[in-house]
């Protein structure tokens, strides 16, 4: 018999977070899909958001896995390609390529066909991680639109700081100072940037972590957003510990009993993608009911408080993360962001659809 824990993956909350992004624009929608599609499984998230315009992703075996699966839609490397061989691969499969140093553009007399090649150049306007800083854009430029290899160029920068109250302004002022010298198309818009400054939207926008259903804000949850969760990470209450008070649990004595007290064992660690790092008070549901983690987590199990709980019994349903306990949430508990959660999702968790 298997253990009881599973991820349940939602294909109609991950259409619905992407209608609800249509509605809030008339640009294109580039979905992110790396990273397994934020541990969602590639493929299947792919499958529920067909309505893209595009995908966007990292590693050229997976753009090619799309390609081969029969989805049409623009394919974006976001950060290009790294050798001569993958020019190749991106002539074949007709996938787009991020380019944002010399290097790249050192490397693009390799492109085997002429006039074919769709290129997003990267601005750094403020990010300082990839991209060509403005001095040296115009530069760029000249040699994309000189390059025999290549067909259409997308501006595109990324902004650091749309989910805090410091905003995009620079960047965008940045940006809006270099592109006003081309006619061609632009990409600025991440999930938070779609959400709260429309005029950053431009042609295309680069949609992540609210695909999945998940905020990208401290000051508004993804139900305010309408947008509903598409991971779920759930698992069973597998034993019951009665304490007395002062009585301590788990690794290092992380938790002391105050007065008496029941706790539950759940089957589920750091192994399984939880977060180790998750302090006592982390929300957890048991039956439905909102408690709290207690103790330090392990690798196979942590402790969820039962005083609250009166009905539960080994068996008893945890959700962890998901329907009724916002990813976000847990995350902010446990001092990190939900990208990171739902990323850590463990290989060894079953995942089931629904």
């Amino acid at each position: 018999m298997s253990r009881p824990i599973n991820a349940q993956i939602n294909l109609d909350a991950l259409a619905h977070n992407l209608h609800t992004a249509r509605r809030s624009t008339s640009a294109r929608i580039m979905a992110v899909i790396k990273a397994d599609a934020y541990g969602h499984g590639l493929l299947r998230a792919a499958e529920a958001l067909n309505e893209a315009d595009g995908f966007a992703l990292l590693d050229i075996q997976d753009a090619i896995a799309l390609r081969e699966a029969g989805f049409s839609q623009t394919i974006l490397l976001l950060e290009g390609f790294f050798t001569a061989d993958d020019l190749h691969a991106l002539a074949q499969y007709d996938l787009s390529c991020v380019i944002h140093n010399d290097a790249q553009l050192a490397l693009l007399d390799a492109y085997p066909k002429r006039g074919n090649l769709s290129v997003w150049l990267k601005v750094n306007s403020g990010m300082n991680r990839l991209g060509f800083t403005p001095e040296n854009v115009a530069g760029a430029m000249a040699r994309l639109r000189a390059h025999q290899a290549v067909r259409e160029v997308t501006l595109m920068t990324h902004f650091a700081h749309a989910d805090e109250a410091r905003g995009v302004a620079e960047q965008l002022e940045t940006f809006h100072q270099i592109a006003s010298d081309y006619r061609v198309p632009r990409s600025l818009a991440n999930s938070a940037a779609l959400l709260r400054y429309p005029h950053t939207h431009g042609d295309w926008v680069r949609l992540g972590i609210m695909l999945y259903g998940a905020s990208p804000f401290v000051d508004k949850t993804a139900r305010e957003l309408n947008l509903r969760p598409a991971m779920t990470l759930s698992s069973k209450i597998i034993a019951i510990q009665n304490l007395q008070r002062g009585y301590e649990i788990g690794y290092g004595a992380h938790f002391k009993a105050t007065h008496n007290m029941r706790i539950g064992i759940v089957a589920c660690g750091y192994a399984d993608g939880y977060p180790r790092v998750a302090p006592n008070g982390t929300p957890v549901l048991v039956n439905g009911q909102r408690t709290q983690i207690l103790g330090r987590v392990s690798m196979d199990m942590l402790y969820v408080d039962l005083s609250c709980v009166l009905q539960a019994e080994i068996g008893s349903e945890v959700v962890l993360w998901g329907e009724g306990m916002p990813v976000e949430e847990v995350a902010r508990a446990a001092g990190t962001i939900s990208y990171e959660l739902l990323c850590g999702l463990a290989q060894r968790v079953p995942i089931q659809l629904r």
